[in-house]
């Protein structure tokens, strides 16, 4: 008796089954069809991890890097509870932050391209990074890949409610007529505020001086006693301190005025015109993460922002909606390389190094 097994043949001739050794189905393949198989299963090889469908079969995370509780923590909760909704699978918020957010940016470049690891990216480590630091763990342009970019969130040039300065006008008159004497508060080296001051005082062509503060909240105690004359935060944290009367904001900078402060004029509008600026968010992946994924997560994003209780929600906390074409990944990469040109001149004019 053969040592192989034995299976059942269909014969079409007798219209009946009858058997064959193995041994013989074995040698009935060809030399050629054993290296096709061999060529496929290179092929296979060669084109390297795939993800399965349906993606997601899992949670997803989203790094945001600052700490929760921040501007940025919030945004990035009010958004992914929706997309998640969306996607059928949860998202979860992981904060890393620490220098300016690039710690966090650098965590998710080396992440696995897998599409379960994405960046909140912000301004400051995608744009302003590469100006600020001598050594940047990673190439904003390089290193990811653009999905989406978020709502904006404009800033606001605030007084103390006694302050002599009613408007931007009379503030930049100030500040030209005694050079230097004019304190802007900020956030910290090289954060949004900074920035934008620096930026604001380059284009009224007026010499401020800058007092850096760990983080916006003592700044802001500072500007409420007229500790220092002026500062710029961002719309949805300046928004409770303006309503509740313990600042003025004099000015906006985003190139539209948000609902809340319909009174209080742009800086185009007041000061320097063509001025813009904001605090833009965008969603990052990992360079080399597959275009499906890319696409799906963007998708979800659209159909969550579609949603007109989150819309509403967003507005009401002072972030701006854009143009829906300004949404898009092609944006979001346009967006970064532009802002990335703008702030190294900033920077380098204001001579502003990151600790």
């Amino acid at each position: 008796m053969s040592k192989y097994p034995r299976i059942a043949a269909f014969n079409p001739d007798s219209n009946t089954l009858d058997t064959q050794d193995i041994r013989t189905m074995l040698a009935s393949y060809s030399l050629t069809t054993r290296r096709s198989f061999a060529l496929l299963s290179l092929a296979f090889a060669a084109a390297g991890p795939t993800i399965a469908a349906p993606y997601p079969d899992r949670a997803v995370t989203w790094v945001v890097p600052f700490a929760a509780g921040g501007p940025a923590d919030a945004l990035a909760r009010n958004i992914a509870e929706k997309v998640a909704e969306k996607l059928g699978r949860p998202i979860i918020i992981d904060n890393v932050g620490g220098a300016g957010g690039t710690i966090g940016a650098a965590k998710v470049a080396r992440a696995p391209k897998d599409g379960y690891t994405f960046l909140l990216g912000h301004v400051g480590q995608m744009a302003a990074a590469p100006s600020l630091y001598k050594k940047l763990p990673y190439d904003p342009m390089k290193d990811f890949e653009p999905v989406f970019r978020l709502p904006d969130t404009p800033l606001l040039l605030l007084v103390g409610v006694n302050s002599p300065y009613k408007t931007a006008q009379q503030l930049v008159a100030a500040a030209k007529a005694k050079p230097g004497t004019i304190n802007f508060g900020n956030a910290g080296i090289g954060s949004t505020s900074h920035l934008v001051g620096a930026l604001f005082a380059q284009r009224a062509g007026i010499e401020v001086t800058s007092v850096s503060y760990k983080g916006a909240a003592p700044a802001m105690v500072d500007v409420v006693s007229g500790q220092v004359d002026a500062m710029f935060d961002q719309s949805n944290t300046a928004l409770t301190q303006v309503l509740g009367g313990r600042v003025r904001a004099i000015v906006q900078t985003g190139a539209r005025r948000l609902p809340q402060f319909a009174d209080v004029p742009t800086v185009a509008e007041a000061t320097i015109p063509g001025f813009s600026a904001v605090t833009w968010y965008g969603l990052y992946a990992p360079e080399g993460t597959p275009a499906s994924v890319r696409a799906a997560m963007y998708s979800a994003y659209r159909k969550a922002l579609d949603e007109p209780a989150l819309r509403s929600r967003l507005v009401a906390q002072g972030i701006q909606l854009l143009p829906d074409e300004e949404y898009s990944a092609d944006a979001l990469r346009k967006l970064t390389a532009d802002e990335s040109s703008r702030w190294k001149g900033v920077i380098g004019q204001a001579r502003i190094v990151a600790e």
